[in-house]
């Protein structure tokens, strides 16, 4: 991937499906990938949210985790951008 924004959507998948689409995403991210938004949605998707704050915070390819533009996407920053 080469796009400093990657947009997943990861809406009607198990926790273990989604680990392994971002686990992907993660790994195939270039050196101008800033950001992974990840499209979870807001009423069902509350417990892929919670478990990809559980699981990727201790990630070292992630240097922070943060809300998106609404509480149905959670971002991994992977670079800052300044």
């Amino acid at each position: 991937m080469s796009e400093a924004f990657v947009k997943i959507d990861l809406h009607g998948l198990r926790q273990d499906e989604a680990v392994r689409v971002i686990d992907r995403a993660i790994a195939s991210a270039g050196p101008n990938t800033y950001q992974i938004h990840l499209i979870h949605g807001y009423n069902r998707g509350t417990n892929l949210r919670s478990m990809i704050k559980d699981w990727y915070q201790y990630d070292r390819k992630v240097k922070r985790i943060i809300p998106g533009d609404n509480p149905g996407i959670t971002v991994l920053v992977l670079k800052e951008l300044y």
